[in-house]
């Protein structure tokens, strides 16, 4: 069974983040490890508190996997700059695929990022992965730009690869009608439509990056990983369950 590493913050309600990301895994059919790299407080409108892990031991987290033979790893919420390097670090170290998401807010608005770790993002992080998954407002933070429209995001996308990972995927549930998820790998541009699916799912982000890596992990290339895992998250948002006042997969 394929191993895969989930890096990222915990939620206290397992809605979305690192806790969702473990169980999603097992359904996912790989063996799922973990390097917590930031702990929160938060439920379904506010962030209360939020901390990032001590370099020191997300370091040694990423140490203490040598042996785990991890074949592809995910990446979500990191709560620092210092924090961002460890896992950089730790990433570019296991030499697997990694598929991040990068998470700017929360769903309820507040941010879980500040402007110093979406610098080290762009500067230490991106470089290291395979593929970064931004949703509409998320690239926009990441290049300076408002971004609205199909059109902003074909025009984004040069500058999102600049960022250095090996490719992009805006995700497009944000646009106006149905929506449409963008890759672009520097050769390329692929769109991926699909009709709308009714209700909403907290966690979609995390949940289609961590399902990219499984298929990475399973041997699949990036765009049969992709196909995949779009239909993995698509299922999980017309299975979704009411939860503390939010839509859960689980």
């Amino acid at each position: 069974m394929p191993v895969v590493a989930a890096v990222g913050t915990t939620h206290p309600f397992a809605s979305t983040g690192l806790l969702v990301e473990l169980t999603a895994l097992r359904e996912l059919g790989v063996r799922p490890v973990a390097v917590i790299a930031g702990v929160s407080a938060q439920d379904a409108a506010h962030v209360y508190a939020r901390e990032a892990v001590a370099v020191a031991t997300i370091e040694r987290q990423f140490a203490a996997l040598a042996s785990a033979g991890i074949a592809a790893c995910s990446v979500g919420a990191l709560l620092d700059a210092p924090s961002v390097g460890a896992v950089a670090a730790g990433v570019a170290r296991l030499g697997v695929p990694a598929v991040c998401d990068p998470v700017i807010a929360a769903s309820g608005g507040d941010r879980i990022a500040d402007d110093a770790t979406i610098a080290a993002l762009r500067a230490v992080l991106f470089p290291a992965c395979a593929l970064i998954t931004p949703n509409l407002d998320e690239a926009g933070v990441l290049i300076g730009a408002r971004l609205r429209t199909l059109a902003d995001v074909h025009a984004a996308l040069p500058a999102l690869l600049a960022l250095g990972p090996r490719a992009v995927l805006v995700t497009g549930g944000h646009l106006a009608g149905d929506p449409c998820d963008v890759f672009a790998d520097g050769t390329r541009v692929v769109e991926r439509r699909a009709p709308r699916v009714p209700g909403t799912l907290r966690g979609t982000g995390s949940l289609l990056a961590t399902a990219i890596a499984a298929r990475l992990a399973h041997g699949d290339d990036v765009d049969a990983a992709i196909d995949a895992a779009r239909d993995f998250v698509r299922a999980r948002i017309a299975g979704a369950l009411a939860f503390a006042g939010m839509r859960v997969a689980y």
